[in-house]
């Protein structure tokens, strides 16, 4: 079975460079070992970034042993479901790139509210 995006057709990559998803694929996919559920593909911002590092995950810091050069903002990276509801709580949340969100967020927020915060290339 395909993956499927939020907005119901194929689930398209969200960031090679730098390498994102849960199965480092390029794509929001998630699976049973997936607990974080890492499956909104955004647009990463600064605020984002701090608010995130604060809460005890430092996106931006490279870590080689892992092969991950960190985050800059302006870099697509998957993101777990309940983190950008945090996030958007906070009035921090990316913008979210639809196409790459995995339909599996609509367990945990509903497409209208992913819509207002859709990115949208300038």
């Amino acid at each position: 079975m395909t993956d499927k995006n939020v907005l119901g057709g194929p689930l398209l990559a969200c960031s090679y460079a730098p390498l994102t998803g849960f199965f480092r694929d390029g794509c929001c996919r998630t699976g049973a070992a997936d607990l974080g559920t890492h499956v909104v593909c955004a647009k990463v911002t600064a605020a984002f970034l701090d608010f995130s590092r604060d809460r005890g995950n430092d996106l931006v810091t490279p870590r080689p042993e892992y092969r991950f050069a960190g985050l800059a903002p302006g870099d697509r990276w998957c993101l777990c479901a309940t983190r950008w509801l945090e996030a958007l709580e906070a009035g921090v949340a990316p913008p979210v790139v639809l196409e790459s969100t995995h339909a599996r967020v609509l367990d945990f927020v509903e497409l209208d509210v992913l819509k207002r915060h859709a990115y949208a290339p300038a």
